[in-house]
């Protein structure tokens, strides 16, 4: 609105309200007027790639760009980064992965079920109408509070460094539920870790190799089963996950991850978020025809890496202790 002076909200944005009817593809009046709120304040929802007009006369002055279009690319960052996932066929996954992981199928059609609601998984709407079904679940935040605590404790270590020594730990020692919410809030995450494996009867890790291990393990276990309660609710199953943001720089995890879910892995690219608002602007301007071709594009401009699965008799024993959590 501030550039362009049309008060308009994108698809993708409006769709995570949860005041947005994603099967009707219009906002929900019954959940509107069930909280007494007034119609007027929710603006027209514009579809993604849609050029709204010209920069406001006095902007494009200001700043010297003349008339540019203003464009309602993807507003949602998790939107973006499913538009950049590389993906060539139809049933595939991805993990938006950072701080937090945003998991899911990317399909034609909502699924508003019990079932659905019962596992915690959202309904999305991407580019061209497409449903990102999805759980919003913990990431990188066990490790990233970890090394935060070591740090305050006078122990600098590089994410590099964690990895390293992560991938040199032994394995499938001890697990955890990376969604109890008892790791949510900021503190001292290794001795949170450690009283969590001694309450549940496990050895506790104490270096912290041993402690970065037991997180992306567990967070791998959490993967697989996120996947597998999709891949029921759709009723098919991936067969590769895209995983794209940040943390598709941590190849421990990568390869846990495939190992955990018995699937092909490709990683990357990191900057997703932003690749994807840019290529939605690329269609909206023609310069791109479709979202096939700007996942095309995505191919031909990064570097993936791809983990084969390598399932073992330790992987499924951890299961067990993970699912009796």
């Amino acid at each position: 609105y501030l550039l362009s002076g049309i008060g308009k909200i994108e698809m993708s944005m409006a769709s995570t309200t949860q005041l947005y009817n994603p099967r009707q593809a219009k906002w929900s009046e019954r959940l509107i007027d069930a909280l007494g709120l007034p119609n007027a304040i929710f603006p027209e929802v514009a579809a993604p790639a849609t050029t709204l007009g010209p920069l406001k006369p006095g902007l494009a002055a200001e700043t010297g760009l003349g008339k540019l279009n203003v464009v309602a690319s993807l507003s949602h960052d998790t939107a973006c980064a499913v538009a950049a996932c590389p993906a060539e066929d139809e049933r595939w996954a991805y993990i938006s992965s950072g701080t937090w992981s945003l998991m899911g199928l990317e399909i034609p059609e909502p699924i508003i079920t019990d079932a659905c609601r019962e596992l915690n998984f959202t309904n999305e709407i991407g580019y061209g109408g497409s449903i990102r079904l999805l759980k919003n679940i913990i990431g990188l935040w066990l490790v990233q509070e970890c090394r935060r605590a070591w740090a305050a404790q006078g122990n600098e270590y590089s994410y590099a460094d964690l990895a390293e020594q992560a991938a040199a730990a032994e394995p499938y020692v001890s697990v955890l539920n990376p969604s109890d919410p008892r790791f949510l809030a900021p503190d001292d995450m290794p001795q949170r870790i450690a009283d969590t494996c001694r309450e549940t009867g496990q050895p506790i890790p104490w270096t912290p190799g041993a402690v970065v291990r037991c997180a992306l393990e567990s967070l791998s276990l959490l993967y697989a089963r996120t996947l597998r309660e999709s891949e029921k609710l759709v009723g098919w199953r991936a067969n590769t996950v895209h995983v794209v943001g940040g943390g598709s720089r941590n190849e421990l995890l990568n390869q846990l991850t495939a190992d955990a879910a018995n699937i092909r892995v490709v990683a990357g690219p990191a900057e997703a978020t932003a690749s994807g608002n840019i290529l939605v602007q690329a269609i909206a301007a023609g310069a791109v025809k479709d979202l096939a071709e700007a996942r095309k594009i995505v191919r031909n401009s990064f570097d993936t890496k791809t983990f084969e699965p390598n399932p073992s008799e330790a992987i499924e024993a951890a299961r067990t202790r993970f699912n009796q959590l």
